[in-house]
């Protein structure tokens, strides 16, 4: 075996070089190349063996999941090797934590000397050893300096509205002539829209999912693909058709980017420091979001809308082909708890929304200690809510008074206050402008020695206090003040909205979502009259509550049109689809069939006793002994007969 002999020793060197982007590819004396030559040259010199040359380059130092270095260790495990040198100490590892396991755990375990050649660090020279580990933190610190380095970079282009991707989301392709800006894709900018206007229809994500698949449309990452980008081929490689299977997941994250409606979006996932490469995600309300930094396919006002729809757990049609357009709208008044479609009493309708009824989710999980039914019929809600809308079309379209009026009943209280706030607003920054002149005569007064620094400490003190109170008051105001201008535009964008839907017969969950934020359903009321009554609160998009409406619940046996006996041909009014009868008709067959019923049921009962009884005769006729008079035989076969 080549090598030389020291401290009875021969030694198989592991020569390792690894170079990141953090340490600079700029840098000649850190580069692979010169690594290689210094430590060959020191190889050389001590006559020693080089066994075999490791190399990670583009590596971060902070993680030792390296391909060479992994491979290294197998070496060292399989005593290939019995010396590893490197340039230095942080070509090694930037992480102390595992450099000093390495240097003072593995290797001495595997009797394994370590030499980084530019630092003097030799584990056979314990003195040198003993400056090591200092050596390490240092090493670390520079990564984490880098570290903070590149994060505030990136917030910085990321706070410009910079998008920071290596390739561009579904929808968009990056501007040619500005790679941080994203314009969008003809070729398949229709699907995200067909995406997004099927979410605004009440579809689910899964009934999405499966319509985008029947019209055989490439999946994202197919798409990227077939643009030139790198790293998707491996999800087609068995199976060709996957190409055009969409995933739950892919149309999901289409509805919950709002790069969609033309903000940047970020730091969705974060590591809790440098070491960690676990990066969980963030909910979609706590991502980062810069506003209007390119077109967006979708308003902001339909990304809205969808987001409301996703996280209120929609079912939009139930097991019967219901179809629930007031799916995460409607909601209980007093627990707030969404209201279910359900079934009433089983009854039978021509119409299926006839055989529905909403009702308080709360109370039909823990019964009446949590709430009470609030149970509306699903074709009351309808008209209601379909009369408030034309109500207010055509008061749009027709009545300026009457539209100047509710203008003024919503603004009114808005309009006064913030004219007070107005006021108190210019009221404040005056104050903060005599402040400023304040601090300014008061540090010149100090200067001068015209007042003591105990009277400078005490007057700054006070009103540096007074001017964190005017800033904290003047923000208020200011969010204040913004609220009420944008109810103001609310109003006249909810009156130019709701003028598209004048005269409409019918309801569908797009109109819905479109109009209303949510309806709220109160308990039914018995007034003094014995009229029974039920308020509903409708909360309209940008102004929210305008008037309750009350209406008459319909009596659930009503809710059919009078039809003919056909027995007696008396009108009746049903209640049910399949009712033939009359009341009085339905109560004489309804005792009719029951006499019926009865007399089958006597006559096979006592077809059964007399065939257990000649059943019964043969068996006692065939076990009877011998000797026995007829009367006895007959009385026994009775008794058992009897029994």
């Amino acid at each position: 075996m080549a090598g030389i002999r020291m401290e009875n020793k021969i030694y198989e060197v592991g020569m390792y070089c690894r170079l990141s982007k953090d340490d600079g590819t700029d840098n000649e004396s850190a580069s692979i190349a010169t690594q290689k030559s210094i430590l060959t040259d020191y190889v050389k010199k001590q006559g020693w063996h080089l066994a075999k040359t490791y190399v990670d380059d583009g590596y971060s130092g902070t993680n030792f999941q390296r391909p060479s270095f992994q491979n290294m260790i197998k070496d060292i495990e399989s005593g290939l090797i019995n010396c590893v040198i490197t340039k230095d100490l942080s070509r090694l590892g930037r992480n102390y934590l595992d450099c000093g396991l390495y240097l003072e755990v593995f290797f001495p375990e595997h009797n394994v000397r370590y030499i980084a050649v530019n630092d003097g660090v030799d584990t056979l020279n314990k003195s040198a050893m003993d400056i090591t580990p200092f050596r390490n933190i240092l090493n670390e610190m520079y990564s984490a300096d880098v570290s903070v380095k590149i994060k505030s970079a990136y917030r910085a282009r990321f706070q410009q509205g910079k998008f920071m991707g290596t390739t561009a989301p579904y929808g968009y392709v990056k501007d040619p002539a500005d790679h941080n800006h994203l314009l969008i894709d003809d070729k398949v900018a229709h699907v995200v829209r067909e995406i997004f206007d099927l979410a605004l229809a009440g579809n689910g994500i899964a009934k999405i999912r499966k319509h985008i698949n029947k019209q055989h449309i490439l999946r994202p990452a197919a798409y990227a693909a077939e643009q030139g980008a790198t790293g998707y081929e491996r999800y087609f490689e068995e199976n060709e058709e996957n190409r055009y299977i969409w995933s739950e997941n892919s149309v999901r994250g289409i509805l919950r980017s709002p790069i969609y409606a033309g903000n940047l979006a970020g730091y969705k996932r974060i590591a809790a420091n440098m070491k960690s490469k676990k990066r969980p995600s963030k909910l979609p309300e706590e991502w980062e979001v810069i506003p209007d930094t390119h077109e967006g396919i979708v308003t902001q006002e339909e990304f809205d809308t969808v987001q409301q729809l996703i996280t209120s757990r929609r079912l939009p049609e139930n097991k019967g082909g219901f179809e629930n357009i007031f799916a995460g709208v409607i909601k209980c008044a007093d627990c707030g708890y969404a209201m279910r479609a359900m079934s009433a009493n089983r009854r039978k309708r021509p119409d299926i929304i006839d055989c529905v009824q909403y009702s308080c989710n709360n109370y039909g999980r823990y019964g009446n200690i949590m709430c009470t039914a609030h149970s509306i019929e699903a074709r009351d809600l309808f008209n209601a809510v379909l009369t408030d809308i034309n109500r207010f079309a055509d008061m749009a379209v027709n009545d300026e008074k009457a539209v100047r009026a509710i203008e003024k009943r919503l603004t009114e209280t808005d309009q006064s206050k913030a004219k007070a706030l107005e006021k108190e607003q210019r009221k404040l920054n005056k104050r903060l402008a005599e402040l400023d002149r304040l601090f300014s005569s008061l540090y010149e007064d100090k200067v001068m020695e015209r007042i003591t620094e105990r009277n400078f400490e005490m007057m700054s003190g006070k009103y540096q206090k007074e001017q964190l109170e005017i800033e904290a008051r003047l923000k208020e105001v200011t969010e204040t003040l913004s609220d009420s201008y944008e109810k103001t535009q609310g109003v006249r964008d909810f009156l130019s909205l709701i003028r598209n839907y004048q005269g409409i017969k019918e309801l569908d969950a797009t109109i819905i979502n479109a109009l209303i934020d949510k309806i709220l359903v109160s308990e039914r009321e018995k007034l003094t009259d014995g009229m029974v009554r039920q308020e509903i609160k409708i909360y309209y998009k940008f102004i929210g509550f305008v008037g309750e409406l009350h209406i008459t619940p319909t009596k659930r046996w009503t809710a059919l049109k009078p039809k003919n006996c056909t027995v007696c041909g008396v009108e009746y009014v049903p209640r049910s689809g399949i009712s033939k009868y009359c009341p009085a008709c339905a109560k004489k067959i309804q005792r009719e069939k029951s006499n019926e019923s009865k007399r089958r049921s006597r006559e096979r009962n006592r077809q059964a006793c007399i065939e257990l009884s000649a059943k019964n005769d043969r068996l006692i006729w065939s076990r009877e002994p011998v000797g026995r008079s007829v009367r006895e035989i007959k009385i026994r076969r009775w008794t058992l007969f009897a029994m």
